[in-house]
């Protein structure tokens, strides 16, 4: 597979992935639709389709975007990662998830697959998934990283555990010293395979999403919960705003290739709050997500 054929298949497959996402999130839903928003790359050649649904039964706010674009020179954010390459001409193609459930026993989540690749023949594919819950659930979290290590199974027994940590690492606030959520798998830079085993690797992460995910979605969506679980939704949304807009990278490189500001951003929540040093009450359920799910561990 020469690596212009490779970048038409990621295509493909990212915006089949994206159709079955978006189709199975809106069965899920039942009262929700994604509503479709083509958009051009205006400071390159490309752009993209992004898919947004907001007041479902199930999804608040939910965003399942898929860009390709190209430019002469690389954002700040990849050339100082690559200074070698800055003045090189580069495509990008990417599928950005992100669910923010009505339900506060419905864990966020967001997936993200990417390649990034160089005139030159240099290419890296990125991405991965991970869970934000904000009431904690062992069975949840067993299942979530047992299908994430089962995405990996096939390209070495040392990939999960690698990847796992590095989700651990990068999903981590500094600022606060916690951990955003109960991670999953993360990658960047994933070259050293040929590009075909590369992308056979991304499509496996991308077809596990939903696995991964929707069983949870169900044992979840009916759960009865008061404002007391509302309001500590809306807090803890607030530790998910603080990453996005500190430590993210795609955010990131968004913002500084001039990408579509509205779509980058939806991955922020409609609603959110912050409260000035609030602390949870000793052995309650909000105190236990901090205790003893935002933390790193091993589930499987």
């Amino acid at each position: 597979m020469s690596n212009p054929d490779s970048i038409s298949a990621v295509k493909t497959y990212l915006l089949s992935l994206q159709d079955r996402v978006c189709t199975t999130l809106t069965q899920e839903d039942t009262v929700g639709q994604f509503f479709s928003d083509p958009w051009v790359y205006t400071q390159g050649e490309g752009g993209g389709i992004s898919r947004v649904m907001t007041q479902g039964a199930v999804i608040e706010s939910g965003a399942v975007h898929f860009s390709h674009i190209s430019a002469d020179s690389l954002p700040p954010s990849i050339a100082e990662r690559y200074p070698e390459y800055r003045q090189k001409r580069f495509q990008a193609l990417g599928l950005s998830i992100i669910i923010h459930p009505q339900n506060p026993y419905v864990p966020i989540t967001h997936m993200n697959l990417r390649l990034f690749y160089l005139d030159n023949d240099k290419f890296w594919f990125g991405g991965g998934f991970d869970l934000t819950p904000c009431y904690g659930f062992d069975e949840d979290c067993q299942h979530w990283h047992s299908t994430a290590r089962n995405a990996c199974l096939a390209f070495g027994d040392e990939v999960y555990p690698h990847y796992k940590a590095w989700c651990d690492r990068y999903f981590h606030l500094k600022h606060r010293q916690e951990q955003r959520g109960i991670g999953g798998i993360f990658f960047d830079d994933l070259n050293h395979w040929p590009i075909a085993r590369c992308f056979d690797f991304i499509r496996s992460i991308g077809d596990h999403f939903l696995l991964a995910y929707i069983p949870i979605v169900q044992r979840r969506k009916t759960m009865c919960f008061t404002q007391r679980e509302r309001d500590f939704q809306l807090y803890r949304r607030g530790r998910y705003v603080e990453f996005n807009l500190l430590y993210d990278q795609g955010t990131l490189f968004g913002l500084q290739s001039a990408g579509r500001v509205e779509s980058i951003l939806s991955s922020l929540p409609t609603h959110v709050i912050w409260r000035y040093n609030w602390k949870a009450d000793p052995g309650t359920p909000e105190a236990e997500l901090l205790r003893k799910f935002l933390i790193v561990r091993d589930w499987v």
